[in-house]
């Protein structure tokens, strides 16, 4: 049975908050007390559970979705929305996103809106959808997943962050200091649609999230608004013309058609040499094993969203 667009009656929603408190500017704690002074009359029973260490989300959401909460309320970054969706995704339980990082690309994709303000008008009318996740390797992913220079830049980026605070300023600087650092190109094999091609590069990703890509000018958003999956490789080997791509973007002039090849598909595979590589999914980062195998779950997630927000993948 398909939910899509159906009203949401929280009086009935035994509900779980999990709220990430040292996500983006570290407001989570705060968030959670909004939150819980908004449902607490609005839900049948309500728990509010504050997570300090990002490796415990996972197995909270999944303690959540065991426990049988119908609804499952995340406040964080699309790190901590990845973490809970992966519990959430293919269950019986529904999940409301909450921004609390310093992008929310997720969130603003989804039409939840990019502030908490926003967010919250999700309790006024809140409609149910199922949307699209992607998946490699069995892990879920939301907004994408990266190989070569930005797992780096990731790396450089939370150092930046200790010593300056979080801000998308401090996010971009560290991007180019990666960038001028980044030595060894990535060698990459792609197998979709039948067809096998072979790749050098500075930087390859995997994208789930039409918004991001509309965003940073890039193509490929259509084919996720068509249910695949959208492979850019970039096109540069090494720093110099990587940075003149990330320019490009920067001062608003689109990189469609130029800095990139587009592979769409509904599922593929990647194999990289090195075959032990590191990998950012959803702004965390992790290194992971060769071959990479990555599909849609077309549909596998429930989430409640503003009645009349844009958002994606509707059914």
């Amino acid at each position: 049975m398909d939910d899509a667009g159906k009203p949401y009656d929280l009086s009935q929603a035994r509900c779980c908050v999990i709220a990430n408190t040292g996500s983006g500017r570290k407001a989570g704690a705060s968030i959670a007390d909004l939150l819980q002074d908004r449902l607490r009359d609005r839900v049948a029973s309500l728990e509010v559970r504050r997570i300090d260490k990002g490796a415990d989300l996972p197995g909270t959401a999944r303690q959540a979705v065991a426990e049988g909460f119908d609804l499952i309320v995340a406040a964080g970054g699309d790190g901590t929305q990845a973490a809970v969706a992966s519990a959430v995704a293919g269950s019986d339980s529904t999940m409301v996103v909450i921004p609390g990082g310093t992008f929310n690309y997720f969130a603003r994709d989804l039409g939840s809106g990019e502030t908490v303000d926003e967010a919250m008008k999700i309790f006024d009318t809140p409609v149910l959808r199922r949307i699209h996740v992607g998946e490699m390797n069995g892990m879920i992913f939301l907004n994408n997943v990266s190989f070569g220079a930005y797992p780096e830049i990731l790396k450089r980026r939370e150092s930046i962050y200790r010593r300056w605070g979080r801000s998308r300023v401090a996010a971009y600087w560290s991007a180019a200091a990666a960038l001028w650092t980044l030595r060894r190109p990535l060698t990459l094999t792609v197998r979709a649609n039948g067809e096998e091609r072979q790749f050098t590069t500075a930087l390859a990703f995997v994208a789930k999230s039409a918004y991001q890509l509309d965003s940073f000018g890039l193509e490929g958003a259509d084919c996720i608004r068509d249910g695949k999956l959208a492979l850019l490789v970039a096109r540069a080997r090494h720093p110099g013309p990587l940075i003149r791509s990330a320019l490009r973007l920067a001062m608003g002039k689109s990189a469609r058609y130029h800095d990139f090849d587009l592979i769409s598909a509904s599922e593929m595979e990647l194999e990289t040499v090195p075959r032990h590589e590191y990998v950012a999914h959803d702004g965390e980062k992790d290194w992971m094993d060769s071959p990479f195998r990555v599909r849609v779950r077309a549909h596998d997630l429930k989430v409640l969203v503003p009645q009349g927000s844009g958002g994606r993948d509707r059914a």
